[in-house]
């Protein structure tokens, strides 16, 4: 009979497992429920889909993204595993007999999205399976205490339901002792078995700088440190603009966010993976399945909204186990900034009573009425009818959604048609005069044809990147065409979508959740007042402070963050760090060095060479080569 190894070797190539995992799949294997938490990059997948290949029937996968499904969907098949993934639109015909080959077709693996099952012919279909194996990826998305809370994840308690004797593994990366049970419980654990990891990374320096000059310190960063980085910022603008001004200094540079077109995201990323633009700019939006190996920095432009999104961001530096840097970078104005974006728009209980009851008018629902009734919409002009902040809405929204009131559609497909009605002539000499008009054309063009012809439909979103001129203005120059009669121009200005799924009560549909909103706002809080203990704490090791909030205790400071290179730095006088600095630039003088070769060499502390070599790629002293080296700058 094979064993684990047996088949780790035979479909992977790998000699042995790595840490934890041999444990992870052993539970598995003898009928456990296994909560398993490994760091990013520490091989989750390997834990649920070699105790599959050993027992007989499907595995039953939810993850919640579609782009990591398919990955994982075409590498199994590479391997010659069978495997399938339900993502999309699919016909219901079509559906029905994917659902019949995984009952009858030797199928190995099966992936959903959370969505997925509140199909009643998934779960039908589901019923007739030999369940070996139930994997819930990203499990702390369960947890209404989670930091990337998805409503549709409560949906896979159906699963228990439905395979009461199915094991259930549920894998994440990060989760506190407050999430970690309340996965356990959401997902009815009836033979719990909780195997983690340490959340201690040694190969990433955590850092917080206060900087009244951020961009010019980011540019240092990234012009000292060659090598591929992510930079987070807290905004879709942000991102645009910090992406064009490294690039003005000379780094090469590209961004990311949630409101980007697929096709454009996909672009992006693989130029970022592809090494063709070395640094990302990014959103929160770029986070989950994102596997870049040699990512040596990531730097946070404007401070995150939970320890956990920030170590999960930060873990993905240095995943080749290589030194690595994860810094902070912020100024006085910071903390009032994180509390206006977050703490001030918290909703409350009377603000979750007025966006609902504007809800309800806007969309003219009666009472007693309005379950599963869908609007797309434009998310800025209900605000703007009604009067309401827009951060504290959207963050209302979201509350109902979790409430189980509501499901949102965000980055609904603005349809926009265009097609040009005057001569070549008349359009070359409209174009001659307004370059913008002409780029927006040319790009039309380019991109479709047919414009002369035809109705087409575009992106316009796509058009504007490429095109490089704001959306808005974009809108405004081609109506101002469609009004001369040189162009026809339809723009849809939905972005957003909604869907009702309990009837209108208005105050006694959302009442009974009080505890709730009261819980969810003071969770808020304390995550919040989490990160500022965090960052603005400059007595203990940014190392431990990360363990301990996840509820690790021990360890021992790093010797390598901001704040304990300032206790080094403490117990070093100036003439040491001179006598230090002439040690090192001898050394260099003849060849480039390692630093463990330079530790080597010269009789000091390792601690304190760390710390005076930091001080002098700062200083732009010494410079860091891409294979790890140090060499004398010219």
């Amino acid at each position: 009979m094979a064993t684990p190894v047996d088949i780790l070797r035979k479909y992977w190539g790998h000699p042995s497992f790595r840490p934890l995992q041999n444990k992870i799949i052993n539970k598995v294997l003898e009928g456990n429920d296994v909560l398993a938490l490994l760091p990013t990059g520490g091989g989750k997948s390997v834990c649920f889909q070699i105790p599959a290949l050993l027992r007989p029937g499907i595995c039953v996968v939810i993850s919640p993204l579609v782009a990591l499904m398919q990955d994982q969907v075409v590498t199994l098949r590479d391997k010659g595993i069978r495997a399938m993934a339900l993502t999309g639109a699919i016909a219901l015909g079509e559906l029905d007999q994917m659902l019949d080959n995984c009952i009858y077709g030797n199928y190995k693996f099966l992936y959903l999205s959370p969505e997925r099952l509140h199909n009643d012919l998934v779960q039908e279909r589901i019923k007739k399976m030999n369940v070996s194996l139930i994997a819930v990826d990203e499990a702390h998305c369960i947890s209404q205490w989670g930091h990337d809370f998805r409503p549709a994840y409560r949906n896979i308690q159906l699963l228990r339901e439905l395979k009461p004797d199915s094991p259930i593994i549920a894998l994440t990366a990060t989760a506190t002792p407050e999430v970690s049970e309340d996965i356990q419980e959401q997902l009815h654990f009836t033979r719990p078995q909780v195997i983690q990891s340490s959340f201690a990374r040694p190969n990433i320096t955590y850092e917080v700088q206060l900087t009244q000059e951020k961009n010019r310190l980011l540019r240092d960063i990234l012009h000292a440190h060659s090598q591929a980085g992510i930079v987070y910022v807290g905004s879709r603008r942000k991102a645009a603009s910090i992406a064009g001004f490294l690039e003005n200094q000379g780094i090469s540079a590209t961004y990311y966010h949630g409101g980007l077109p697929e096709s454009l995201k996909t672009e992006r990323l693989q130029q970022w993976l592809g090494s063709q633009k070395r640094v990302m700019v990014a959103t929160s939006a770029f986070g989950m399945g994102i596997d870049k190996s040699d990512v040596r920095t990531v730097i946070h432009l404007d401070l995150p909204e939970n320890l956990e999104s920030y170590f999960q961001q930060a873990g993905r530096a240095g995943r080749d186990g290589l030194p690595a840097q994860a810094i902070i970078l912020c100024n006085d104005k910071d903390q009032e900034l994180l509390k206006k974006q977050y703490l001030y728009s918290l909703p409350d209980l009377e603000s979750t009573k007025l966006v609902y009851k504007r809800l309800m008018s806007y969309f003219r629902i009666a009472y007693g009425e309005g379950q599963e009734f869908h609007f797309n919409y434009n998310f800025r002009a209900f605000c703007s009818t009604y009067n309401l902040e827009t951060v504290k809405t959207y963050n209302t929204l979201q509350l109902l959604e979790r409430l189980g009131m509501i499901q949102r559609t965000e980055g609904v497909e603005k349809q926009t048609r265009i097609q040009v009605r005057t001569s070549h002539r008349q359009l070359q000499d409209a174009c001659y005069k307004d370059s913008k008009f002409s780029a927006l054309i040319q790009t039309i063009q380019r991109t479709y044809g047919g414009v002369f012809e035809d109705m087409i439909s575009i992106n316009l979103r796509t058009v504007c990147e490429r095109a490089q001129i704001p959306m808005s203005e974009a809108i405004r120059i081609l109506q101002s065409y469609a009004d001369q009669g040189f162009i026809i121009f339809e723009h849809n200005i939905h972005d957003a979508g909604i869907t009702f799924l309990v009837p209108r009560e208005d105050n006694s549909s959302i009442l009974p959740h009080t505890p709730f909103i009261e819980q969810y706002t003071q969770s808020k809080k304390k995550k919040l007042a989490s990160v500022l203990q965090y960052v603005f704490n400059e007595k203990d090791c940014r190392s431990l402070q990360l363990l301990r909030y996840f509820g690790e205790t021990g360890g021992k400071p790093c010797n390598g963050c901001d704040v304990c290179r300032r206790s080094v730095e403490r117990g070093l006088s100036p003439l040491q760090k001179n006598r230090m600095y002439l040690s090192i630039k001898s050394a260099l003088e003849k060849e480039s060095l390692t630093a463990e070769e330079i530790y080597e060499k010269l009789p000091y502390q390792k601690k304190h060479i760390q710390m005076v070599l930091e001080q002098l790629i700062e200083k732009k002293l010494i410079l860091l080569h891409e294979d790890r080296t140090y060499k004398l700058s010219e």
